[in-house]
């Protein structure tokens, strides 16, 4: 039985070696990128069964790649990011499934091999996010100036700081220095108004942005 041909499209260098070696063993790497104009290139060059697909990259993100994209192939976020506009845009795009980077190595195979048979696969958690969108009811957050004036990148260090990482962890996950957490870290309470991690993580829970 043929491997399933997979794309690896994401910029950090490090983290595809690692997708690379998990994956490796039970289906085949046709290539990968680390930029949207290399993505579109090697997609369309390789025609790869499924292509895991970095949301959030420096010169463009995963819908870019899609609709660059002229081949037919099979789309699959692979993401640090469960937010739920994330989820939605990347779907209405056109990829079959949204997983998070904690993922496994058994379950993201497991993920390659349901989206490549035809099936949707999702995180636990971020399917429900997709259902209320495609019900006509996708999940809008009150306004919040607070919550606004936050970047992308301090809502990211904001959720994971409330579900208890710790800045080394949130260093790893998010592949940025502990010296770069601590100043998104030090930006949040400042802008939040609160005057600890515990303060933040009650903030951040009551505003469901944990």
């Amino acid at each position: 039985m043929n491997m399933v041909k997979v794309f690896l499209v994401d910029d950090h260098s490090v983290f595809r070696s690692g997708v690379r070696a998990e994956l490796s063993s039970a289906v085949d790497i046709v290539g990968d990128a680390g930029s949207v104009a290399q993505a579109i290139s090697g997609i369309n060059r390789t025609e790869p069964d499924v292509v895991l697909l970095d949301v959030h990259m420096p010169d463009g993100g995963g819908v870019a790649v899609i609709e660059g994209v002229t081949v037919e192939t099979t789309f699959l976020a692979l993401s640090v990011s469960d937010a739920a506009e994330d989820v939605i845009s990347v779907i209405r795009a056109g990829a079959r499934g949204y997983v998070t980077k904690s993922i496994s190595g058994p379950e993201l195979i497991e993920a390659v091999k349901r989206v490549n048979s035809g099936d949707a696969y999702f995180s636990p958690r971020l399917a429900g996010f997709v259902l209320d969108a495609f019900a006509g009811a996708e999940p809008a957050a009150e306004e919040d100036p607070v919550v606004d004036s936050l970047t992308r990148r301090e809502l990211e260090v904001l959720r994971l700081l409330a579900r208890g990482y710790t800045y080394r962890e949130i260093g790893k996950k998010l592949f940025i220095s502990i010296k770069t957490v601590e100043t998104h870290a030090s930006n949040i309470l400042r802008k939040t108004q609160q005057s600890n991690r515990h303060a933040l993580t009650r903030w951040a829970q009551s505003r469901d942005l944990d």
